[in-house]
């Protein structure tokens, strides 16, 4: 049916549109373009650098956890180039590393010689000056035949020598042990000696001779070398060495003291003269408080030099004896020392550190005065046979035949 009013126009059905046109103008055209490609590009920017913020995160999780950064290169390097870079790199410090290797297996420390005082160090530090404490004596393997072609073993020898060192500690010797050691002596052998000796090629043969005594080789002459195997024992004073100096003047008889021998080749001190005995030089030296001091430790007061001069035992022969000083060429030494009026400086095996200390030094001792010539020594020799049991024909031979008498009257 036919109306008044005219129908309205139908309207197109709405539509969503990710980027609407804006209304165009004639006059601002141009105006709305430019905006429209601006709100394009600003929402395009937007998302990409979402996108591309992501994928920075992953690619920056995973180098993390490889060591590598996003560009596939090495942490801290940039471009294409960083493996080859890194691997030169590598390759360069592996070069620096294996010449300081080398440099320093090469290394070596050189020499060097450094002058030292040795005379003045010597003096100067050594209790006796220019000697050592270390004492010794040399034991020959003792000879089972007195051709002298035949030895005890070496096991033998070592056994003697403990012995000695045993027997002398207990007489009183104040002695301790320090080392041993075998010593090859070089000998000429022939005969027999060479014939059991020098034939010794196999291995069996060397086995045996680990304790063999003597053996012997052929040099290139021919001749028969026979290598003894002698045992030097070490030892030294328990409590190093002291020295008293007898200071002797116009008037004196006698040195005041008499020595004897033990049966290992010690000298010792065996009496003194008591205080107040007139005419004697040991009663100024402080010897008489030494030797009282040894007896009340149970201890030999035991000579070790004499002038500097060492007179201790320091070999025992083949046949088992032991060489030692001679006690009478000794007392006639020191009578001549009286007789001249001149010091004579003693040294002893001390046993007591603190006692050596407290000996008189040679600054304490009284200079000796200037040698007088004195009157014949026949004469002078006669005076040291006062007193029972010394009455002789021969007065040079008596008067030092101290060892066979009473000690009272063995004093030199």
């Amino acid at each position: 049916m036919p109306s008044d009013h005219p129908e309205p126009p139908s309207l197109a059905p709405l539509e969503l549109q990710a980027d609407p046109a804006p209304p165009l103008a004639k006059g601002g055209g141009k105006m709305h373009r430019l905006l429209r490609s601006a709100f394009k590009l600003g929402d395009s920017a937007s998302s990409s650098s979402g996108d591309e913020a992501d994928q920075l995160s992953r690619s920056s999780s995973s180098a993390a956890s490889s060591g590598r950064t996003p560009s596939g290169g090495r942490a801290g390097r940039r471009g294409g180039n960083g493996d080859r870079s890194s691997r030169e790199s590598f390759e360069l410090d592996g070069s620096k590393n294996g010449k300081l290797l080398s440099a320093l297996r090469d290394a070596k420390i050189g020499h060097a010689y450094e002058p030292f005082p040795w005379e003045k160090k010597m003096r100067e530090l050594l209790p006796v000056p220019e000697a050592s404490c270390f004492l010794s004596l040399l034991l020959l393997p003792k000879a089972t035949d007195g051709s002298n072609t035949r030895y005890n073993s070496l096991e033998d020898t070592l056994a003697r020598a403990y012995a000695w060192l045993l027997s002398s500690q207990a007489s009183g010797v104040p002695v301790v042990f320090m080392n041993v050691q075998t010593e090859a002596l070089l000998t000429k052998i022939s005969g027999e000696t060479a014939v059991s000796t020098v034939n010794m090629a196999s291995l069996s043969d060397l086995a045996g001779m680990a304790n063999a005594s003597l053996y012997g080789f052929e040099d290139y002459h021919g001749v028969d070398i026979g290598v003894v195997r002698a045992v030097r024992l070490w030892y030294t004073p328990a409590a190093g060495e002291a020295a008293l100096e007898l200071s002797l003047r116009q008037g004196d008889t006698r040195l005041g003291f008499a020595i004897s021998r033990t049966e290992e080749g010690f000298i010792y001190v065996s009496s003194v003269a008591e205080e107040g005995t007139p005419g004697v030089a040991s009663a100024r030296s402080g010897l008489l408080e030494l030797h009282r001091a040894a007896r009340r430790a149970s201890k030999l007061l035991v000579l070790s030099r004499v002038g500097g001069e060492k007179v201790l035992p320091w070999m025992v022969s083949t046949a088992g004896n032991v060489k030692c000083f001679d006690t009478v060429s000794l007392s006639q030494k020191l009578s001549l020392h009286r007789h001249a009026l001149r010091p004579i400086t003693l040294h002893f095996l001390m046993w007591d550190r603190d006692l050596a200390a407290s000996l008189p030094k040679d600054a304490d001792v009284d200079k000796p005065p200037p040698v007088h010539l004195l009157p014949s020594p026949l004469d002078v020799a006669a005076d040291d046979l006062d007193g029972p049991g010394l009455a002789s024909k021969d007065s040079r031979d008596s008067s030092f035949r101290f060892q066979n008498i009473d000690l009272p009257d063995s004093w030199l």
